[in-house]
C-alpha cells in the first residue's frame, strides 16, 4: 500500500472533532490532512491525492452537501463519508443520492470509522468511479427543502433503506418493495419519487388488490369508447396518466397471470394497448411496485410470472416490521403526536406508555402504533399520555412481554449477535464483555455515578465494580436517546 493511497482528509469547522479523528486515525499510522472549510478543503484536494475524505455536513459558507457536490465533479474516485450529529432520513438520502460513500453520525465510534477505511482500501482496486452521479444530481441539486421526514427511523436497518433510497432515486431502474403491511411501503415509493429527476411529474399509485380483476386491466392501460358494455367513453389508465412520472403498483401480488403478462410486455418495450385498443401507446414511466406475499413462493406455486418477478426487483427494498425497529418506536409515536395534537395543547409520552410501547409486538406494523397515538390524544386531550388512554390489550400485553416475549426478544438478539461475531475462542467473552458494559452504564446513569448504590443493585463488592468501570472504561454518563 503506497502513502498516497493511506492519505485521509478531515474537513471539519469544529477543532475538537478534528482533533479527536485526527488522533484516533494516526494511531492507526494514517496520514492525516486536515481543513476546517469546504473551499480549503477543495485546495487541498487539487494538490493532493487521498484514499478518503471525513466531511462533517453542518458548516458555515460552503456546507458539506455542497462540497460533497464539488468533489464528487473534480475527484469521482475519492471516498467522501459524510459526518453529522444530526441523522435524520433527508441527511442520509441526501448524503448518499450525492454520492457520499457512507454516513456516520456523532460521537463516532472508531471501529466503524476503521471499518469504512478498510473496506475503501479493499476496494480501491476494483471500485469503479459513479459514472454520470455527479452530472445528474447538479441538475437535482436544489432539492425540494419541503419534503418532510415522513419515514422515520434512526436504527441501523432503517439507516440502510435511506442509503439505498439515496443511491437509487436517481436511477429509472424498477424498485420492487417488500415487507408486511403497515411497514410504510407506500411512504418508500413516494419518496423514492420526490428525490428522483420525475419529481415534478405524476406519481400515480394503484392497489391491486382493491381493484376487481375484471376492472383492473382498464384502471391500468385505459379503455376504447365500446371496448365492453358500460364503455361509453374513452378512458385513460393509470400507465398513460403516469407518463414522464413514477408508477406505483401496490399489493401486485394479488394480481392474476394474464395481466401480469401485460404488466411485463410495458416493462420490457414501454408500450401498452389500451382494451379494446388496436393501436399501441408509448409511455415513460418508472414503475415501483410493492407485496405483502411471498413471491418466491408464489413463483413456485405458478401463481407469479419469474419473469416478471426478476423486470421487478432490480433494486430491492425490504421493510422491516415493527417489532424488529423498536428503537424507532418512541420516534414514531411522537411524530405522530406533532401531526395529529391540537398545536395549543402541550401532549407528550408517559415514561410508563413510552416503555409499553417499546415493548409491545406491533402485528400491525407503523399502522397500528398511528392508530393508537391518535385513539390517545382523543382521550388525553393534554397533558401526559398515560397507560389508561391506550387500548386495553396493550395494557394488557405489558406482562405478556415481560414474562412471554423477554425469551423471544433475547433469542433474535442473541443470533443477531452471532451473524456478526462468531469467531472462534472470543465469542463467550466479547458477549459477556457487552452485556457488561451496557448494565453498569445503565445503572450508573440511574443512581447519578453512585458506586456504592450500583454496587449494592448488582450484589456485588464495590471495587469489583471500580475494577470493572475502569476496565471498560466507562463513565457515568446519561444514556438518552436524541430525536432524528
Amino acid at each position: 500500500m503506497t502513502e498516497k493511497q493511506n492519505k485521509i482528509l478531515i474537513v471539519d469547522d469544529e477543532e475538537n472533532i478534528i482533533w479527536v479523528l485526527k488522533k484516533g486515525l494516526e494511531k492507526k499510522n494514517y496520514l492525516v490532512h486536515t481543513a476546517s472549510s469546504g473551499e480549503e478543503a477543495l485546495k487541498k484536494l487539487a494538490s493532493n491525492q487521498y484514499l478518503m475524505m471525513f466531511s462533517d455536513i453542518f458548516m458555515e459558507d460552503m456546507n458539506g452537501l455542497q462540497l460533497l457536490e464539488q468533489v464528487r465533479q473534480v475527484s469521482p474516485d475519492l471516498k467522501v463519508v459524510m459526518m453529522t450529529a444530526q441523522d435524520t432520513m433527508n441527511n442520509t438520502i441526501e448524503a448518499m443520492r450525492l454520492g457520499a460513500y457512507d454516513y456516520i453520525t456523532k460521537p463516532f465510534d472508531f471501529d466503524e470509522v476503521f471499518r469504512l477505511i478498510d473496506k475503501a482500501e479493499t476496494a480501491q482496486s476494483v471500485s469503479a468511479p459513479a459514472s454520470d452521479l455527479s452530472d445528474r444530481n447538479q441538475e437535482a441539486g436544489t432539492q425540494d427543502k419541503s419534503i418532510t421526514s415522513s419515514i422515520i427511523g434512526k436504527s441501523k436497518r432503517m439507516q440502510e433503506i435511506f442509503k439505498t433510497i439515496g443511491k437509487s432515486a436517481g436511477s429509472d431502474l424498477s424498485v420492487l418493495i417488500t415487507g408486511e403491511s403497515g411497514t410504510g411501503k407506500e411512504m418508500v415509493a413516494s419518496t423514492l419519487h420526490q428525490y428522483s429527476h420525475r419529481k415534478d411529474q405524476p406519481f400515480i399509485c394503484i392497489n391491486c388488490a382493491a381493484i376487481s380483476r375484471e376492472l383492473l386491466e382498464s384502471e391500468l392501460f385505459g379503455h376504447e369508447r365500446g371496448a365492453f358494455t358500460g364503455a361509453i367513453e374513452t378512458k385513460v389508465g393509470k400507465f398513460q396518466q403516469a407518463d414522464g412520472g413514477t408508477l406505483f403498483l401496490d399489493e401486485i401480488g394479488d394480481m392474476e397471470l394474464p395481466l401480469q403478462a401485460k404488466i411485463l410486455r410495458v416493462l420490457q418495450n414501454n408500450e401498452f394497448y389500451r382494451v379494446g385498443g388496436k393501436n399501441p401507446i408509448t409511455v415513460n414511466v418508472r414503475v415501483i411496485a410493492a407485496t405483502n406475499q411471498n413471491l418466491a413462493d408464489m413463483m413456485n406455486l405458478k401463481h407469479f410470472r419469474e419473469d416478471l418477478y426478476h423486470r421487478l426487483n432490480v433494486i430491492h427494498i425490504d421493510m422491516p416490521p415493527l417489532r424488529d425497529r423498536l428503537e424507532d418506536v418512541p420516534l414514531l409515536a411522537n411524530h405522530f403526536i406533532q401531526q395529529n395534537a391540537n398545536p395549543l395543547a402541550r401532549i407528550y409520552l408517559s415514561p410508563d406508555v413510552e416503555r409499553i410501547l417499546s415493548g409491545y409486538h406491533w402485528s400491525g406494523n407503523i399502522r397500528e402504533l398511528e392508530n393508537v397515538i391518535k385513539r390517545a390524544l382523543m382521550l388525553a386531550l393534554s397533558g401526559p399520555i398515560l397507560p389508561e388512554h391506550l387500548p386495553p390489550h396493550l395494557q394488557e400485553d405489558v406482562s405478556i412481554d415481560d414474562e412471554g416475549q423477554w425469551d423471544d426478544r433475547l433469542d433474535q438478539l442473541l443470533r443477531d449477535f452471532l451473524l456478526n461475531n462468531n469467531e472462534e475462542g472470543t465469542v463467550y467473552e466479547t458477549l459477556i464483555q457487552k452485556v457488561e458494559k451496557h448494565l453498569f452504564e445503565i445503572l450508573l446513569s440511574k443512581y447519578s455515578g453512585k458506586q456504592v448504590a450500583t454496587a449494592k443493585v448488582l450484589g456485588i463488592n464495590r471495587n469489583t465494580l471500580k475494577r470493572k468501570i475502569d476496565a471498560m472504561k466507562i463513565s457515568p454518563k446519561n444514556h438518552k436517546s436524541n430525536g432524528s
